[in-house]
């Protein structure tokens, strides 16, 4: 039978507590111990004169010693600071001599008939593991009527695989009065699926005060759903139960009660439980908002549930350790968790192999997380794969991962099936991602509707994702309420779509902002948002909003990023800032970059520069190029010039 009050570890009710009525010392002399219950039913017997810790023999030092013999093989006592001299093992005879002598009396009056005797013989017996002389004391002191010693031979009884008999004695020794019996009782019953008769007796414990019972009472509870399951755990939890005060604890964080829980997780964890601290330094860290005090106190408590033996706390503590810079230390933790099988802890050192290009190291331990039970282990072996360009053995990993049921290896291996031209194969596996609530998946199940012209579905999977904020979803359906004219639908859209982490989302957004020459600043923000993204479009307009200011500085800036990343007009206002600088030959290099793009304005201003210098060949040149670039406007202006270069050409 299972011990469900138990603290730490033990087993079965072996670990119940003996009555405290016959142990050997009474409950005055043991702090803590439970009050005895005193009910009709068996006798109760106060205990004859000459037994227990007063009535011991006290035999002179110099006496004891001469009995057991000096320790040195000398003749005589050892003295206190003779290098013979051992204390410990002094002070260790001394005690097996008094427990003899103890148990020599308590032999020679139960043999003679006093149940009270043979009740305290019984247990001593017992608590030494000397079951078979036990028992037939505990046997004698039961049928005198001594609950305690009922109580006892039920455990001795349940030790022995006699579980029916040890209920006749628990139950005998609770109707009498006897909590601990009763917890005992309530919890065999409780394993033999007699619900409401293990009820009845763990609620008779909790109620005479028995904190194994009440804990006991209050897992059944909510084993059951039963909200008094809260009241039990907190009177157990109050009696000093640790387990007690980390499951209520639980039951108020699950109700939304963080700062009642912590309270009885700190109470738990104080006791070294080891959940209990991990859970305190998850709700701690969770309430730190980055600050180093709240994040310090999580990481000892971090520590401490890793110390007693909970890898998930090393994980976590090496997560904080890395998010604080210190990897060397993270790996640490991460390695102990992961060779405890925290196939979490495995995935993480294998992450952090893989970004320092150590791939066999990373391999290794995402291998090390799958055989966990983590499947996060072959979805990244997969992504380690991929990256290598192992493409086949890459689509096995989340092939694997995907039967598995983790929703982005389903993603993942649709995106291959769709890229290999499979579209009814991956169709399929973006429909589980996405049911298994995959944004991702979602979403490119819309982008696949939307390619077959099938919109309705489209914006419905769009609709799924971006509610689960993704951005770029928000943004196809941004685009389609402007399509329709619905202004205001379309600026929400985009203000979901920014939020969501959308670069093209956050430069719509600001684009609409700005036309509607209203909210300067919330554009500003959201164009230097896009631009920060590398959005090169919104560099560009950062560039020129600066030049408006006056901030040539910044606006050289932005256009020297967005035209090193390509970006045609970046490059041609790049070229007319440093032509103003005076800096017409790096000018002129930016206007070719601009030109050789396709920029129309940038081929019309190098014909007039080489017009300029007296070669009309050279411009002539890039006129022709100017012409075909366009807009119409510099199309038309192209198109003069290159008449009176060919008037002045042929005169």
């Amino acid at each position: 039978m299972r011990l469900i009050g138990r603290n730490g570890t033990g087993a079965g009710p072996a670990a119940t507590e003996a009555d405290t009525e016959t142990w050997a010392e009474s409950p005055e002399r043991r702090p803590g111990a439970l009050p005895a219950q005193r009910t009709s039913g068996l006798a109760e017997r106060r205990p004859t004169g000459g037994y227990g810790p007063d009535s011991l023999v006290h035999v002179p030092a110099g006496g004891l010693a001469a009995a057991l013999g000096a320790s040195d093989g000398r003749a005589g006592p050892d003295v206190e600071g003779d290098p013979g001299f051992d204390s410990a093992s002094f002070e260790t005879a001394l005690a097996a001599r008094e427990q003899a002598a103890l148990e020599a009396r308590h032999r020679r009056a139960a043999d003679d008939g006093d149940p009270d005797a043979a009740a305290r013989l019984g247990t001593l017996l017992m608590r030494r593991g000397d079951l078979a002389d036990a028992e037939p004391y505990l046997r004698a002191a039961a049928a005198a009527g001594l609950r305690a010693a009922a109580n006892n031979l039920g455990v001795l009884l349940h030790q022995r695989g006699h579980r029916a008999e040890a209920a006749q004695w628990w139950r005998q020794a609770a109707v009498a009065g006897s909590a601990p019996a009763a917890h005992a009782l309530g919890l065999q019953l409780r394993d033999q699926g007699e619900e409401e008769a293990a009820e009845y007796w763990l609620h008779f414990a909790a109620d005479h005060g028995h904190p194994l019972g009440a804990y006991a009472l209050g897992d059944l509870m909510e084993h059951r759903r039963d909200v008094r399951a809260e009241r039990w755990f907190k009177v157990s939890a109050d009696a000093g139960h640790r387990e007690g005060a980390y499951r209520l604890a639980r039951m108020r964080e699950a109700a939304g009660d963080k700062e009642t829980a912590e309270a009885w997780y700190r109470i738990a964890a104080a006791r070294s439980h080891a959940r209990a601290a991990l859970r305190l330094g998850v709700l701690l860290e969770d309430r730190s908002g980055g600050e180093p005090p709240l994040l310090d106190e999580a990481a000892r408590w971090y520590r401490q549930s890793a110390q007693n033996g909970e890898p998930r706390a090393a994980c976590a503590l090496g997560y904080l350790l890395r998010d604080s810079g210190d990897l060397g230390a993270a790996a640490e933790w991460w390695q102990e968790a992961a060779e405890a099988g925290d196939g979490n802890a495995a995935n993480a050192l294998g992450a952090l192999h893989a970004s320092r290009g150590a791939a066999a190291e990373a391999e290794r331990w995402y291998r090390t997380a799958l055989e966990a039970g983590d499947h996060n282990g072959a979805f990244n072996l997969g992504l380690l794969c991929a990256g290598a360009g192992r493409d086949q053995q890459a689509e096995q990993w989340y092939r694997r991962a995907a039967y598995a049921g983790h929703r982005e290896a389903c993603n993942a291996l649709a995106v291959v099936l769709l890229q290999r031209g499979d579209e009814s194969g991956a169709e399929p596996w973006f429909s589980r991602a996405a049911e298994a609530g995959s944004v991702d998946g979602a979403f490119n199940l819309g982008v696949l509707h939307a390619g077959r012209g099938e919109q309705r579905q489209a914006q419905e999977w769009y609709a799924r994702a971006a509610a689960e904020g993704h951005g770029e979803a928000a943004l196809q359906l941004a685009v389609v309420q402007e399509q329709r004219g619905n202004a205001a639908g379309a600026l929400e859209r985009y203000r979901q779509a920014a939020a969501g982490g959308s670069a093209e989302g956050a430069f719509r957004l600001a684009s609409v902002l700005d036309r509607r020459g209203e909210a300067d600043a919330e554009a500003e923000h959201w164009y230097a948002s896009a631009a920060d993204a590398g959005h090169r479009r919104a560099q560009v307009r950062m560039g020129v909003r600066a030049a408006e200011r006056g901030a040539l500085e910044i606006a050289e800036s932005w256009y020297r990023r967005a035209a090193e990343a390509g970006s045609r007009s970046a490059a041609f206002n790049l070229g007319l800032l440093l032509a103003r600088q005076d800096s017409e030959a790096e000018a002129m290099l930016w206007y070719t970059r601009a030109a050789d793009a396709g920029h129309g304005r940038a081929a019309l201003r190098l014909a007039l520069l080489a017009l300029r210098r007296g070669e009309p060949v050279q411009a002539e040149g890039w006129c022709r190029r100017a012409a075909d670039y366009g807009p119409a406007e510099v199309a038309e202006r192209a198109g003069r010039l290159l008449g009176a270069l060919h008037a002045e050409l042929s005169a």
